[in-house]
C-alpha cells in the first residue's frame, strides 16, 4: 500500500464500505464481504486528483479514469464550467452521479465579463467591488477557488491591483488562487510571477501557478532558477505551489503567437489591412523564436496534422502570410517550445504536483496520458521518482492544497473516501500521442470512485460513483 502521504509502502489489507475507507490493516479471514480484491503483488493508492483540468463534468471521463485520476479540477484559465451561480450549477450536477468527482473554480474572466467589465482596461471601483461580491458568493456556495487566464482576453486587460482586490475574499476563505500566468516565455515569466506572488503577498491568498514551464528556456540551472523564487518567496510567507504535465509542447490556440494589437477590442481585419508588413514581420520573428514553423502542429479543422512548415509548402507561401490568413481565432495547435530538461527538474520539485491541462476532445496527448506517464517514464523507466512520492505529488499533496474534506481525499487511511487504485507500476502506460492523442492509457486493474468500481479486472465499466465536491 501507498498511501499518498510519501511515507514508505508498506503491506496491508484495505476495507471500504459505503464510499469510504474503514479499515486499514491486517483483516481476519473470517471477516465477510461482498468483493474481495486480491491485491497481492500489486500497488494499492489513492486515486490520482488532476488539478487542471478542462474535462466535461457530466462527462463520461474514460480518458481519467484509464490513467487512474479520480477528481478532476474544472473551472480553468478564468473560465467557470458555466455561466451560471455556482449555487445552481451545485444543485444541477449535485444531484447527478458523475463518473469522476469534481472539483469546481470560479473563473476570473467569466466575472468580468458578467459585471459588465469585460474588455477594460481598469474596471471603476463600482464595478471592482461587484466583482469581489460574486466572488465572494461563488466561494460561498461551493467554489474552491479563483482561477485566471492572464494570457487570454478579457483576463489579459486585468490590472495588478485587480486581481489582487479579488485575491482577498479568496483568502477569506482560505480557496486557492490558480493562475494561467501572463506570460510563460523565459524573458517575462519572472514579471508574470510577481503579479501571482502579489495575490499572495498583499491579498493574503495561497496561491498556484497552472502548468508550469519555461518557454525558450534551456537546462537545468534555468529551472533551479525558477524554482528558487517560489522557495524564496514561501520564507518571505507566499503560500505558492505549482502544477505541470510532462511534455514537450503546449496546446492552445493559435492566437498565442499573434500581438495584442491584433486581437480585441482590435479589428483583425483592419489591421492586416493597414498594418500588414508589421504584423507578418513579428508573426514571422514570433514563431522563429518558438522553434520555427516545424514547431507548430495544427490540432483542429482542415489544419489538423499538419505543421505550419507543411501548410507553408503547400500553399508555396511564406509561414507567416499562412498565419495572416488563418489569423488569432482559426485555430488551436500543440507548440513544441518545451526544454525536456526544465520539465523534468520542475517536475521533481516537492512543491510541484501534476495536471492534464488536457480534455476527451482536446488533440494534444496530455488529456489521455499525464499520469500514467509519469509512472511510466519518471518512476519505472528512468527512476527518478521514487514511487511513493509521485503518488504524493498526484494525490495526496493536491488534496491537502485543495483543501479537499468532509470527507477527506488522497489518501489511503481510515475515515477517507475510498477513492483507491490497483496498479502495477511496470503496466501502467501512456498510449496516447501527437498523433493518436485520443488512445486510452492502459494498467490500471482497478479503480474506485467513491467506494465503486469504474475500472474492473482492466475494464472499464459504466459504473458513476463520482459526486460534486463543494469547498466548506
Amino acid at each position: 500500500m501507498i498511501d499518498g502521504t510519501g511515507a514508505r509502502g508498506a503491506r496491508a489489507d484495505v476495507v471500504i464500505d459505503d464510499g469510504r475507507i474503514v479499515h486499514v490493516g491486517p483483516v481476519g479471514p473470517r471477516v465477510e464481504a461482498r468483493r474481495r480484491v486480491d491485491a497481492t503483488g500489486l500497488v494499492v493508492a489513492p486515486g490520482f486528483i488532476d488539478l487542471h483540468a478542462h474535462g466535461e463534468p457530466e462527462g463520461a471521463s474514460r480518458n481519467y479514469l484509464a490513467m487512474g485520476v479520480t477528481t478532476i479540477c474544472v473551472g480553468q484559465d478564468g473560465r467557470s464550467v458555466t455561466d451560471s451561480p455556482m449555487r445552481k450549477l451545485a444543485g444541477v450536477l449535485g444531484k447527478k452521479q458523475l463518473a469522476v468527482n469534481v472539483v469546481p473554480f470560479v473563473g476570473h474572466a467569466t466575472v468580468r465579463e458578467l459585471e459588465g467589465v469585460n474588455l477594460k482596461e481598469q474596471p471603476s471601483p463600482r464595478e471592482l467591488e461587484r466583482m469581489t461580491k460574486r466572488v465572494e458568493r461563488e466561494l460561498a456556495d461551493g467554489a474552491f477557488g479563483l482561477t485566471t487566464g492572464l494570457e487570454y482576453l478579457p483576463g489579459a486587460r486585468a490590472p495588478k491591483e485587480e486581481l489582487i482586490a479579488l485575491a482577498r475574499p479568496v483568502a477569506a476563505a482560505d480557496g486557492l488562487v490558480m493562475s494561467h500566468l501572463r506570460s510563460e516565455d523565459d524573458d517575462a515569466i519572472d514579471a508574470a510571477l510577481d503579479e501571482l506572488l502579489a495575490q499572495g503577498k498583499e491579498g493574503g491568498a495561497r496561491v498556484h501557478v497552472s502548468h508550469l514551464k519555461i518557454v525558450y528556456g534551456k537546462g537545468v540551472a534555468r529551472a533551479e532558477k525558477l524554482l528558487q523564487r517560489l522557495d524564496e518567496a514561501r520564507t518571505r510567507g507566499v503560500r505558492i505551489t505549482a502544477d505541470l504535465y510532462p511534455y514537450e509542447a503546449s496546446y492552445t490556440t493559435i492566437g498565442i503567437v499573434f500581438p495584442a494589437y491584433a486581437k480585441p477590442p482590435h479589428s483583425y481585419a483592419r489591421v492586416r489591412r493597414e498594418r500588414r508588413d508589421e504584423l507578418a514581420g513579428y508573426l514571422r520573428e514570433r514563431i522563429s523564436r518558438r522553434g520555427g514553423p516545424e514547431a507548430t502542429l495544427f490540432g483542429t479543422g482542415d489544419y489538423r496534422g499538419k505543421t505550419l512548415a507543411d501548410l507553408a509548402r503547400a500553399s508555396g507561401r511564406p509561414f507567416e502570410d499562412v498565419l495572416l490568413g488563418i489569423g488569432p481565432n482559426g485555430a488551436s495547435a500543440a507548440y513544441f517550445v518545451i526544454d525536456p530538461e526544465v520539465q523534468e527538474r520542475l517536475l521533481l520539485d516537492p512543491n510541484v504536483m501534476v495536471g492534464t491541462d488536457g480534455s476527451s476532445s482536446s488533440q494534444h496527448p496530455r488529456g489521455y496520458g499525464t499520469f500514467a506517464r509519469v509512472l511510466r517514464e519518471y518512476v519505472v523507466e528512468k527512476a527518478r521518482l521514487p514511487l511513493e512520492e509521485a503518488v504524493r505529488k498526484m494525490s495526496g499533496m493536491a488534496a491537502s492544497t485543495l483543501r479537499l474534506e468532509a470527507p477527506r481525499r488522497g489518501v489511503v487511511a481510515k475515515d477517507h473516501a475510498a477513492d483507491v487504485l490497483v496498479f502495477d507500476p511496470r503496466e501502467v502506460r501512456d498510449e496516447a500521442s501527437y498523433t493518436k492523442p485520443h488512445a486510452l492509457s492502459k494498467g490500471m486493474r482497478w479503480v474506485f470512485v467513491n467506494g465503486v468500481a469504474a475500472i474492473a479486472e482492466g475494464k472499464l465499466t459504466k459504473a458513476r460513483g463520482g459526486r460534486l465536491l463543494l469547498h466548506r
